[in-house]
């Protein structure tokens, strides 16, 4: 069963208000690469994660779920799938989900032009919920226009950094990652009239979830193929990326010297071999239990909110996160 049909959500409302966002923008030609761009990065997949949780979050409060919670899910994919367009540059990504990253088809310039229009996009939609009952809404657009950017920015400025720490790693994951997952639920539980202590614990809730998905993720680059993750495996690697994986191995006097070899002239055969040697140590183990560690802070958030009917939903998140492939 996918996930939104355990919650019980229905995707199509959702991808409705996504699509609209561009479609209705009268400052967008129809037909145009703009628009083209856009609707087709939206069709090409994902599980809308981060629309899920903005509806799951207004299941705690008193209204039931309108067009304004919609439209705030739909803003959040719009944020997420920004970030994606300018992580594939950074990376010099080729593909995404399988296919080609929107860069390798429209340039580099048109590319990061169509993720900045999103995220102004999504600013303009929201500052119709400017005002002191709906305050909230400053999160979202504050998670679109800072915080993504700090983690890409961070991403970018620690490539190839073997010296990195593991809070600047952490920090890194939970900009880029944690923070909008986090904001996705309390803004949906905000946008029903949630009580703000209720909010405010499905936003630790989220937070503890999205940390461990991107670890999850670091971990997906050692032990997933290509035909599973929709690009190279051991892309982090070769771009650079210092995940945890590869910072529990630096731990290694036997391993950090040649961790420490790889940079952008690495040939392939290089960054195998290195990839081989992580594998091989206790690096991944120590990486899944940082993992289930997030897991087990989410899961007693949920017994906080087991007087709320919506609770199961929490744990049907939870046991997506929990059995994602590794």
């Amino acid at each position: 069963m996918k996930l939104h049909e355990a919650l019980n959500i229905n995707l199509n409302q959702i991808n409705r208000e996504i699509e609209n966002l561009v479609a209705r923008d009268k400052d967008v030609p129809p037909r145009s690469q703009l628009q083209q761009s856009i609707l087709g990065l939206i069709g090409s997949g994902g599980k809308r994660l981060r629309p899920l949780m903005v509806i799951v979050g207004s299941r705690f409060g008193r209204k039931p779920v309108d067009r304004r919670t919609l439209q705030l899910s739909a803003a959040a994919e719009f944020i997420h799938a920004a970030s994606l367009i300018h992580d594939d540059i950074i990376d010099n990504a080729e593909l995404r989900r399988g296919e080609p990253a929107l860069h390798t088809r429209t340039g580099v310039l048109p590319a990061v032009h169509i993720g900045n229009y999103m995220s102004a996009r999504v600013i303009e939609l929201l500052s119709k919920y400017t005002g002191d009952k709906n305050r909230y809404v400053h999160d979202l657009s504050s998670v679109a226009t800072a915080q993504l950017c700090l983690g890409e920015y961070q991403q970018m400025e620690h490539a190839y950094d073997y010296d990195l720490t593991m809070e600047q790693y952490f920090e890194k994951s939970r900009n880029k990652t944690a923070l909008l997952m986090a904001t996705c639920l309390r803004v949906g539980a905000l946008s029903a009239e949630s009580p703000e202590e209720i909010a405010d614990l499905l936003y630790t809730f989220g937070e503890a979830l999205g940390m461990s998905f991107q670890i999850q993720d670091d971990l997906l680059d050692f032990t997933q193929s290509a035909e599973v993750l929709g690009k190279p495996a051991g892309s982090d690697l070769r771009h650079g990326q210092v995940t945890l994986p590869v910072l529990f191995a630096l731990q290694d006097p036997k391993l950090a010297p040649a961790i420490r070899t790889i940079g952008p002239a690495s040939s392939e055969a290089e960054v195998d071999t290195v990839l081989q040697l992580i594998k091989n140590s206790d690096a991944l183990y120590r990486t899944e239990q940082v993992s289930q560690d997030y897991l087990e802070q989410a899961a007693a958030i949920v017994e906080q909110l087991s007087h709320y009917p919506a609770h199961t939903d929490l744990k049907t998140l939870l046991q997506y996160f929990a059995g994602r492939d590794h």
